[in-house]
């Protein structure tokens, strides 16, 4: 994407009206790959659904006539996506949908240099190709362009209840652990330790920030210095939907806040323009990326788990943390749900039903080894 220009007539930070844009940018460039006769779905998108929502939607629309092309007779009389036609959707059983939502449970795809990657999808992944799938075909029946709704042939696809999933969270022991990692830089290797000298206040900052609010990846990501207001003790954060928020900064976050800025981030004046105003910053001085942010996290997750670095957690399971442990110490679900934005009170009950130590405490007393009672003592 060429380098934008923004002209913000809105009170959001120019980072958040650009990243926007780039998912808008995305999504038209989506549209321009796939049929025409598709306008009107757009159209409806747009009035019903979020960015992010509506670009999921077209990644998998065209993954699916991509399919269509690849592994079905229809790849015989159209070579590219945009020749296919409304009569060849409309020709579609229910069972081409199912046979293909089957197909992604496990595919490959080889590339130019005859690199085959392997993929393979969990049942949460595939039910939200159903569903983007689902809200196409019933668009286009109601509006006249295939003849038929088949989406009530598509087989169910059994997700986990809510009660069923396993909550992954840092226990508050594993907390202090990675928090010394780093604070103390216990547990990098020798290259790792390189970069830690030069970027510890920063990182620390940012697994407060997470473990204190629950923040989103993104909502991290798009912070600026001038976010903060330490004068009425606050700092404001976008949402999903374009909702502001103002949440309230405790000790924890001042001190980590300034001992970041003062002592280890670079002056504003040695920055790019575009970087001067991004708290979270790379050693080349711009704003880290959602990648490079869930590295850092998987990095000091992984130290407190004994674990590999690719098992470490994701900021998701940050958030998780920051739920269970507020409910935890006795804070009402309802506070909870307002301080991460849930939609649905319910997606917090998730978290007070998760009694983070129960199952230990369980087994703690009840172990099988040689200090068990043998048959014949106590006789």
């Amino acid at each position: 994407m060429p380098q934008l220009k923004i002209q913000n007539k809105t009170d959001k930070p120019d980072n958040v009206v650009e990243r926007e844009a780039k998912v808008l940018d995305e999504y038209r460039k989506l549209q321009e790959q796939l049929p025409g006769f598709l306008k009107g779905f757009y159209v409806y998108l747009n009035g019903n659904s979020l960015p992010l929502t509506r670009l999921s939607y077209l990644r998998d629309i065209r993954f699916f006539f991509s399919y269509l092309l690849s592994e079905t007779p229809l790849g015989s009389d159209r070579k590219d996506i945009k020749e296919i036609r409304a009569e060849d959707i409309d020709a579609l059983k229910a069972r081409d949908v199912n046979y293909f939502i089957d197909y992604c449970r496990h595919y490959s795809v080889k590339d130019e240099d005859g690199i085959e990657t392997v993929y393979e999808n969990s049942n949460a992944s595939l039910s939200r190709k159903k569903s983007s799938l689902s809200v196409m075909f019933k668009f286009l029946y109601r509006d006249g362009v295939i003849s038929s709704n088949i989406t009530d042939g598509f087989d169910p696809i059994r997700l986990p209840k809510p009660g069923e999933r396993e909550i992954k969270a840092l226990q508050d022991d594993e907390v202090m652990r990675m928090l010394d990692a780093v604070v103390t830089g216990d547990g990098l290797t020798e290259h790792e330790k390189d970069y830690w000298e030069k970027t510890k206040l920063r990182d620390k900052l940012i697994l407060l920030l997470l473990l204190t609010y629950g923040l989103r990846l993104s909502e991290l990501q798009q912070l600026n210095v001038s976010s903060f207001n330490f004068e009425r003790g606050e700092f404001k954060i976008y949402r999903k939907r374009g909702k502001e928020s103002i949440m309230p900064v405790n000790r924890t976050i001042s001190e980590a806040f300034s001992e970041y800025v003062s002592l280890e981030r670079a002056p504003e004046e040695e920055l790019p323009p575009e970087s001067r105003d991004a708290l979270l910053l790379s050693l080349r001085g711009t704003r880290l990326t959602d990648r490079q942010l869930r590295q850092i996290v998987k990095k000091y997750t992984s130290i407190s788990l004994g674990t590999s670095r690719d098992r470490g957690y994701s900021p998701h399971k940050l958030r998780a943390t920051a739920a269970t442990s507020l409910i935890g110490r006795g804070n009402s679900v309802y506070d909870v749900q307002e301080l991460l934005d849930h939609d649905n009170v319910t997606t917090t009950q998730l978290y007070a039903a998760h009694r983070l130590n129960t199952k230990r405490e369980l087994i703690k007393g009840f172990e099988w080894g040689d200090d068990m009672i043998k048959p014949d003592e106590g006789k």
